[in-house]
């Protein structure tokens, strides 16, 4: 099982090089969109900049996520990733219509409003491609390893910024090709890009803390693990829910009813122990045994 230590200082490695990645490629977007005369590698630099506090929120919500159980919160503080996701949605909206806004009038300026980018923005756009496409498949892994939803919203952050950029280059290139409202529709699709991030970033959150069963194929491996102890004649319930990043399970199992309450308490310890040892996500695994006659032996 992966210990929240671990968990802790993964995380911390990963919104290191996100934070200081996302300052640095800001910085460069920002001069070259300037420099550039270019819309929409400016609105690709405000988005890098809300990167950077979109990860001090997920790192500030791993951090609370990791602590210990307490008197006030028996069950632990998982869901405060969720919060922490959820927050980072929010953030993803307000950066998208700010953009979306921004594009909307310039495009309705005509003429007058639109200019051409320079060169420095094709390379700023390509520049943050690569950069941002590395930063999503590195924070994507530790995602995986932990199924962190926080962890997750930033990884999508980071390939959501990676798509931003590469309808800038394509916005870009056009304006330079004699298009100049290309530029800003460049922004328009950035904009959609961030909003659907955002969307998909607060659903999950959102099921995470309204307590939805896993998937049928993690419930599909729970019923077999504990029909292959040594004693389980059946399993008559089997609920999940999923808490922050962690699992939850109830199970009634089928046992001998003519066994001794030591042998039952048995049976159901290795059913507990054999499921966690399988699925180190689940946190918690309640298990009652149900007494039932056993077959008949058939006749000879």
């Amino acid at each position: 099982m992966k210990t929240n230590s671990s968990f802790e200082r993964d995380a911390a490695a990963v919104s290191t090089v996100s934070i200081v990645g996302n300052l640095i490629l800001t910085l460069f977007k920002v001069a070259a969109g300037i420099l550039a005369h270019s819309s929409a590698m400016i609105s690709d630099a405000v988005h890098s900049a809300s990167d950077v506090l979109s990860t001090i929120i997920a790192m500030v919500g791993i951090r609370l996520s990791t602590r210990k159980p307490d008197r006030v919160h028996p069950y632990g503080h998982e869901r405060f990733e969720c919060v922490a996701a959820i927050v980072l949605s929010v953030i993803l909206v307000m950066t998208g219509l700010s953009i979306g806004a921004g594009a909307a009038g310039s495009i309705a300026g005509g003429g007058e409003a639109l200019t051409v980018p320079g060169r420095l923005a094709l390379v700023a756009a390509v520049v943050s491609i690569v950069v941002k496409e590395a930063m999503y498949w590195y924070t994507k892994h530790y995602a995986a390893k932990y199924n962190s939803s926080a962890l997750k919203a930033s990884a999508w952050d980071h390939r959501s910024d990676a798509f931003s950029s590469v309808g800038a280059l394509i916005g870009i290139a056009g304006a330079r090709m004699g298009y100049a409202v290309l530029d800003p529709i460049a922004s328009l699709i950035i904009c959609v890009f961030i909003l659907k991030a955002a969307y998909d970033i607060f659903r999950e959150a959102i099921d995470k803390m309204v307590d939805r069963a896993c998937a049928p194929e993690v419930e599909e491996t729970i019923r077999r693990c504990a029909l292959e102890q040594e004693g389980v004649l059946g399993i008559d319930l089997l609920q999940t829910r999923e808490f922050g990043n962690r699992i939850y399970v109830d199970m009634e199992i089928r046992a001998d009813g003519n066994q001794t309450l030591f042998q039952s308490h048995r049976i159901a310890e290795s059913v507990h122990s054999a499921v966690e040892d399988k699925l180190p996500d689940v946190k918690h695994i309640m298990v009652h045994v149900n007494p039932v006659s056993p077959p008949e032996p058939a006749d000879r």
